[in-house]
C-alpha cells in the first residue's frame, strides 16, 4: 500500500481511504466490523465519516457510523495513532435551529458529539460537509481555527464547495491568519468529471490541497453490474440512472477491455486506477458493503494505467465545456 501526503500537510494517508456511509445502513455492525478490520489490515489507514451517517435511513438518528467506528477502535485494540480519522460537519443532527450548518454553535457543539461516539480526543481531518451560505467565512474558519489550537482537530478540510467558495476560504484564512483548509472531498469519477474538472481542479493543485474523491465508482455504475438490459435492484439505483447513456455503455466495455489486457482487473478496480494515476488525486473513498466488494477495491492498490491507456479512458469520457 502506497502511503501519501493529505495535501501540503505532513500527513501521511493511504492510496485509498474507507468510507463508511454504508455503515448502520446497508452494512450491519457485525458487517462494518469485518470490513474496517480487514481493510486496516491491507494496510489502509484513513478512514472517512460524517455526523449525519445515514440519517436519512429509516430508524438512522445520525450518528450510527461514527458509533461503529468508535466501538471497533475499542474491541480492536488498534492504538490510536494507527489510524488517520475523518469526519465532516453541516448536516442537520437535531430539531433545533442550531443544530446544522457552519456556526460557531452548530460546530462547537458537533464536534464533541462526534469525539465521544468515535471515543478519541482529537479528529485528524474534520471536514465541512458542504458550504452554508447562511454563516460568513470568517466565523466557520475562527471556530475551526480554535478547534486545531486547542488539539481536538488536527488539520480542516470542506467537502462539496464550487470553486469560489473553496478560494474564499483560502483567501479568508491567509488574510487573517487562520487554519485553512488543505483538502477537498469532491464528487469525481469517470462519469462525473466536469464539477471537478472545470475549476475546482486548478484551485486544488495552486494552492497544494489534498483531493480526496468520493463516489468514485459512481454509485456502482463503474462496477460493471448494470447494462443496457441488465439493472438489478440496489439502494442507489436510483441515482445511478442518470449515467444510463450509450457514451457510457461504450467506456464500460472500453474498461472492461483494459481488465482483460491487465490479467483479468475488475471495471471497478480499473475506475480507482484511473484515479489513482492522477497525481492531483491523494486517495479516492471506496466505500464497501460487504468483504467481496472490499476484496475487489483493494484488487486496484498498487495498479496504475499507462500515459496511453490514462489517455484512451479520457477520451472516451469526455465532457464538454
Amino acid at each position: 500500500m502506497e502511503y501519501r501526503n493529505l495535501g501540503r500537510t505532513g500527513l501521511k494517508v493511504s492510496e485509498m481511504c474507507l468510507g463508511t456511509m454504508q455503515f448502520g445502513w446497508t452494512a450491519d455492525e457485525k458487517s462494518s466490523f469485518e470490513i474496517l478490520s480487514r481493510a486496516f489490515e491491507a494496510g489502509i489507514n484513513f478512514i472517512d465519516t460524517a455526523d449525519v451517517y445515514s440519517r436519512w435511513a429509516p430508524g438512522n438518528p445520525g450518528g450510527v457510523a461514527e458509533t461503529i467506528i468508535g466501538r471497533w477502535l475499542k474491541e480492536s485494540k488498534i492504538p490510536r495513532q494507527k489510524v488517520v480519522i475523518a469526519t465532516k460537519v453541516r448536516g442537520r443532527m437535531g430539531d433545533g435551529p442550531n443544530d446544522e450548518g457552519l456556526s460557531r454553535a452548530h460546530i462547537l457543539n458537533a464536534v464533541e458529539g462526534s469525539l465521544r461516539r468515535l471515543g478519541v480526543d482529537y479528529i485528524d481531518l474534520y471536514q465541512t460537509h458542504w458550504f452554508d451560505e447562511n454563516t460568513p467565512i470568517e466565523e466557520t474558519l475562527g471556530v475551526l481555527d480554535d478547534l486545531v489550537r486547542q488539539g481536538k482537530v488536527r488539520y480542516i478540510g470542506c467537502s462539496n464547495h464550487p470553486a469560489w467558495r473553496l478560494t474564499e476560504a483560502i483567501w479568508t484564512a491567509k488574510i487573517n491568519g487562520l487554519a485553512r483548509y488543505d483538502s477537498l472531498q469532491p464528487h469525481y469519477n469517470l462519469v462525473h468529471r466536469a464539477e471537478f474538472e472545470r475549476e475546482l481542479a486548478e484551485v486544488c493543485r495552486a494552492y497544494h490541497m489534498g483531493v480526496i474523491p468520493y463516489s468514485p465508482l459512481a454509485g456502482g455504475f463503474l462496477t460493471g453490474k448494470y447494462g443496457p438490459s441488465d439493472q438489478p435492484e440496489s439502494a442507489r439505483l436510483g441515482g445511478v440512472r442518470r449515467y444510463f447513456n450509450e457514451h457510457n455503455w461504450k467506456l464500460l466495455e472500453l474498461m472492461e477491455g483494459f481488465g482483460r489486457e491487465k490479467g483479468g482487473k475488475s471495471i471497478s478496480q480499473l475506475a480507482l486506477a484511473w484515479l489513482l494515476s492522477d497525481p492531483l488525486i491523494t486517495s479516492p473513498i471506496i466505500g464497501p458493503r460487504s468483504l467481496e466488494q472490499l476484496e475487489d477495491n483493494l484488487g486496484a492498490v498498487g495498479l496504475r494505467l499507462s500515459p496511453d491507456e490514462k489517455a484512451k479512458l479520457d477520451q472516451a469520457s469526455d465532457w464538454k465545456p
